[in-house]
């Protein structure tokens, strides 16, 4: 049977791969970021996992403002990346898991998860840089399944929702019958808005009650309205939904292995969490 090994948590704003491209990891400004990876990379190299399924939000490259979903799966055999404009180099592709995707997608869909399946899907800079972090050579070792959360227009899904909808990934993954060993990979936020009148809104006091909870609350977040989200985090910090569905589908009891917390990085707080499922 397959098993979920762990859980990532990490922001994913377009400057990290600028950074990346530079290569300024030793760089004041970001070196506290970049150090932040290197006891993942301890980890992922002892835990060696199959398949990576990536909660993630896309921003407009490979859904728009006239087609967003609010929860998408992809059913690809290999996912590509392309220009955003953001200034950053493109990725190798990701070799796809299609058996697998489609046990989460028929899983989902029989727990009442009205999804958009995707057999062909370009994945942003959400989903390419937290791959380039984790595995700074860009020869992938897994497999990876893309779950799409929309935070991007209205009506957005609930924190309640979100973390439902990670429950069911993980029943689904412990339905598959083959032995992967499987990551949960989220990303997005923490606090930040990039736009109107609290453009550069941090909210640091918030982030860190947040990733406490991540262990010993995990549904905290769940209280708040989306607009209590936004008041709360800034208006792209609702990215924390991605964190909410990763950390419900780890099960009922996690501990933190390795944690990061700097700020700035592109106007963002940038947050990094390692979680193992405890039985």
């Amino acid at each position: 049977m397959a098993k979920i090994i762990g859980g990532i948590t990490t922001s994913h704003v377009p400057a990290i791969g600028r950074a990346i491209a530079k290569g300024l990891q030793q760089d004041p400004y970001w070196k506290p970021f970049f150090d932040g990876f290197r006891p993942i990379h301890q980890w992922l190299a002892e835990a060696r996992p199959d398949v990576v399924v990536l909660i993630y939000n896309d921003h407009g490259l490979n859904f728009f403002l006239d087609k967003m979903p609010t929860f998408s799966v992809g059913a690809a055999s290999e996912y590509r990346n392309a220009d955003e404009g953001w200034g950053i180099p493109t990725l190798p592709a990701f070799q796809g898991d299609a058996a697998l995707s489609w046990q989460l997608i028929e899983s989902l869909v029989e727990q009442e998860f009205d999804l958009t399946t995707c057999q062909e899907m370009k994945v942003d800079h959400a989903f390419t840089l937290p791959m380039a972090l984790l595995w700074p050579d860009q020869k992938w070792p897994v497999r990876v399944i893309p779950v799409c959360i929309n935070t991007v227009q209205d009506p957005l899904p609930s924190a309640k929702r979100c973390w439902k909808l990670g429950e069911a990934i993980g029943r689904a993954v412990a339905q598959w019958d083959i032995d992967d060993r499987v990551l949960v990979l989220g990303t997005g936020g923490l606090s930040h808005q990039l736009d109107g009148e609290r453009a550069g809104f941090i909210n640091k006091e918030c982030d860190l009650r947040f990733m406490d909870s991540m262990v010993d609350d995990p549904q905290w977040a769940t209280q708040f309205t989306t607009r209590e989200l936004v008041e709360h985090t800034g208006t792209q910090g609702v990215e924390l939904l991605m964190w909410l569905a990763t950390r419900a589908a780890l099960g009922e009891k996690v501990q933190a292995l390795h944690r990061n917390y700097h700020i700035p990085i592109s106007n963002t707080a940038s947050g990094l969490m390692l979680l193992e499922p405890v039985a």
